[in-house]
């Protein structure tokens, strides 16, 4: 069985929609979350998640809580810029 992200870039065949996994790993998406959504059963699916406010407009403290919940490595060290980004490639 193939699995996602091999050597040769193909996403494999565990992929139901690899057009939308490859416009969302472009965009800059993890592995993880983009082939979520192209396995998602339904059109409805939208590539944007729940209702709360984006990142930049959270305080660095709440950021470090969420990085902490998801165990994000060496989010000690990280300036608010760096939190927002392993969030969102995590």
């Amino acid at each position: 069985m193939a699995t996602q992200g091999n050597k040769s870039g193909d996403p494999g065949s565990s992929i139901k929609n690899p057009e939308q996994y490859e416009a969302l790993r472009d965009d800059g998406m993890s592995k993880e979350k983009a082939a979520r959504i192209s396995n998602s059963p339904t059109k409805k699916t939208s590539q944007k998640g729940g209702n709360h406010a984006p990142y930049e407009e959270w305080t660095y403290d709440e950021l470090y809580d969420k990085a902490q919940e998801v165990d994000i490595d060496g989010r000690s060290d990280m300036t608010k810029s760096e939190l927002i980004e392993a969030l969102r490639n995590h």
